[in-house]
């Protein structure tokens, strides 16, 4: 079947002024949600306020801004372009979703809440010391700032060949209007906005996959175009850690790099710290879990419906796209354009993702920055007023980092897995970090700091390693089977052929996806999955955490502050008898005293935290742990 694609010119000029009324709408309402804040309430004049949004959020809004901070531009345009090339295994990575959430809920969530710190990184000086703290702070830093570049600049260059907006400048409208709301109307605006980005996200890709799929003949049109090339695939168990997508490294792969988002990450851990109480706080999570996959599922049909519409003249092979971060831009110029304001909503969705994203990184990072190395290096006892000053400036400051380092996200490749390499390369290292100090009493401040240069050091040496092995043709991904044969530009010169996408090696069988390697093979951790990334770099923290402490001196649980501490006896294994769950409290806080202990368990009477039936680490215990400490030992079974 002859498939016509209309040229470049034609399609860009299907964006026309209706389109890009819709797009400086969204922008627009989003900057004015921003001067509303600036105006309203407390006017950003607090710390508190500004960062935190006064700590008085309700549910649905940090649930919408959950979503928002993480699903971003790359997941709208990454997702579809991953199952129209290969396939649809990565929608797997859903069911990782159902085990991150309750761990959130259950094992990381309480210990951030009960803190009530403002950078989720004072907990680390809390367990261990104030060098780790600026560790991990730096870190996050450093992968914030190169995974929002990445989410403005793949969006911007996505649309840019089929809708004709410049790169550049949609790069600048997305970081001026990001940075005017974020700095102007504080934690408020930005979650507020997220609500509006989500819901235009949402409308935005459900309108033009429920399109695609009607236009390309329904439900079995679709899976049948997908299943005759092998695109549908959900059962591949293989356990080799250099297969790109299986069971394995998408559930529990999955599951380590997504945990590194929702359990530790300070965008996420400062939401949850914007409600009144934790029961507020889990309900907002399990309100984005639904989000979550509902969107995930979206994109991944979306990805499958391009392939149906595309099955016999692939668009990369025909050179109408030169990525495969613009099939889904084409895909709507293509079938939608013709449609006044539809191209311009799809605009407008992708745009939101960035923004989401954006300026819940910039709050995030003028957090961190205020909190873990202004306020204890160079500002002790500066007044709140002059520090809400400081943080709107470390907002813009951050800003326009991430402006100038979107010229390195210009070297990325593939959206979805440079960003998923970010997590896991960095973000990896700092689950583990938090992991060990939650999970592990015995590991102290030594094998932390040890554990964490030793994880960083072999991550970094992987993802730089398997970027240059790709660059120098080592490592080639095959892909599935594509046609050229319907294509009408190309039909009298060419049969049908079997391409690869990008520089990929086609496959021509259906087989699944893996990394191969040419005759002269790198090192064999170059071919390691990208999902495996977080695990490697977590699990590796606590090992060599775990010896180096055994080897400096074990920290004694009994002096350890028992807020700190996961009961894992309660949460994990509350089934298992007292006795046992008893033995499994490893007398954590036994000789833990108030009077001698430099911080507070918490910064919130555990009365307040109203959620105590749900949780046991938060039953059974009336003790108000920020009165006037007293010489009393703790009850740590309490905890």
């Amino acid at each position: 079947m002859t498939v016509i694609i209309e040229d470049a010119e034609t399609l860009i000029s299907r964006f026309g002024w209706p389109d890009y009324l819709v797009f400086v709408a969204m922008l627009s309402i989003s900057a004015i949600i921003g001067v509303y804040y600036a105006c309203a309430g407390g006017k950003q004049s607090t710390t508190s306020e500004f960062l935190m949004a006064g700590r008085s959020m309700s549910t649905f809004p940090v649930a919408m801004s959950l979503i928002a901070s993480f699903m971003s531009a790359i997941t709208l345009l990454g997702t579809p372009a991953e199952v129209y090339q290969f396939g649809t295994m990565y929608w797997l990575i859903g069911v990782s979703y159902f085990i991150v959430m309750p761990a959130t809920n259950y094992l990381y969530l309480p210990i951030f809440y009960k803190l009530q710190v403002t950078s989720a990184y004072e907990y680390l000086e809390l367990r261990f010391h104030k060098v780790i703290r600026c560790m991990g702070s730096a870190t996050f830093t450093v992968q914030m700032s190169l995974y929002m570049a990445v989410v403005v600049y793949a969006p911007a260059l996505a649309l840019s060949q089929v809708t004709g907006i410049n790169v550049y400048l949609s790069v600048t409208a997305i970081f001026v209007v990001c940075i005017f709301y974020t700095v102007v109307g504080g934690m408020k605006a930005v979650m507020w906005t997220d609500t509006l980005q989500v819901i235009i996200m949402y409308g935005a890709m459900i309108a033009v996959v429920a399109k695609g799929h009607v236009d390309v003949g329904g439900w079995s049109a679709v899976w049948n175009a997908n299943q005759a090339t092998g695109r549908v695939e959900f059962s591949d168990f293989d356990v080799n850690p250099g297969k790109r997508h299986s069971v394995w490294s998408l559930v529990v792969g999955g599951y380590f790099t997504w945990i590194t988002i929702y359990g530790v990450n300070q965008s996420q851990v400062q939401r949850y710290l914007t409600v009144s109480t934790i029961k507020q706080a889990r309900n907002a999570v399990w309100i984005n879990l639904v989000g979550l996959f509902v969107l995930l599922s979206v994109c991944c049909y979306g990805g499958m419906v391009i392939f149906a519409k595309y099955a016999d003249c692939d668009p990369l092979s025909a050179k109408y796209v030169s990525k495969p971060d613009q099939l889904f831009p084409l895909f709507v110029m293509d079938t939608l354009g013709h449609i006044p304001g539809v191209p311009g909503l799809f605009v407008a969705g992708i745009f939101s993702g960035a923004l989401s994203t954006v300026s819940s990184g910039l709050n995030s990072l003028a957090a961190i920055c205020l909190e873990d190395f202004v306020k204890p290096f160079c500002c002790l006892g500066m007044t709140d007023e002059r520090a809400t000053k400081v943080s709107k400036g470390l907002a813009m400051g951050f800003g326009l980092l991430c402006f100038g380092l979107v010229f390195v996200a210009a070297q990325l490749g593939n959206v979805l897995e440079a960003a998923l390499s970010i997590f896991g390369i960095i973000g990896g290292p700092l689950l583990g970090v938090f992991t060990l100090g939650i999970f592990f009493p015995w590991a102290n401040s030594i094998g932390a700091g040890v554990g964490v240069i030793a994880s960083l050091s072999l991550m970094l040496w992987i993802g730089i390693g398997t970027q240059v092995a790709k660059a120098q043709g080592f490592l080639k991904l095959t892909s599935k089977v594509y046609s050229t044969e319907g294509c009408r530009a190309l039909n009298d010169t060419l049969t049908t052929t079997l391409v690869g996408l990008n520089g990929f090696v086609s496959s021509t069988t259906a087989s699944s996806v893996t990394q191969t390697s040419s005759a002269e093979e790198p090192l064999g951790l170059y071919q390691l999955s990208y999902m495996w990334y977080s695990t490697v770099g977590c699990c590796t923290v606590i090992v060599v955490g775990l010896i180096v402490s055994a080897l400096t001196g074990f920290q004694d649980p009994r002096k350890l502050n028992p807020g700190l501490i996961c009961n894992t006896g309660n949460t994990i294994y509350w089934f298992l008898p007292k006795n046992i769950k008893e033995y499994l409290r490893f007398e954590v806080g036994d000789d833990y005293e108030l009077s001698g202990a430099p911080y507070e368990i918490c910064k919130q009477p555990v009365s307040n935290l109203q959620d105590g039936e749900s949780n046991p680490m938060f039953a059974s215990s009336n003790t108000n742990l920020t009165s006037k400490p007293t010489d009393e030992k703790i009850d740590a079974t309490k905890l």
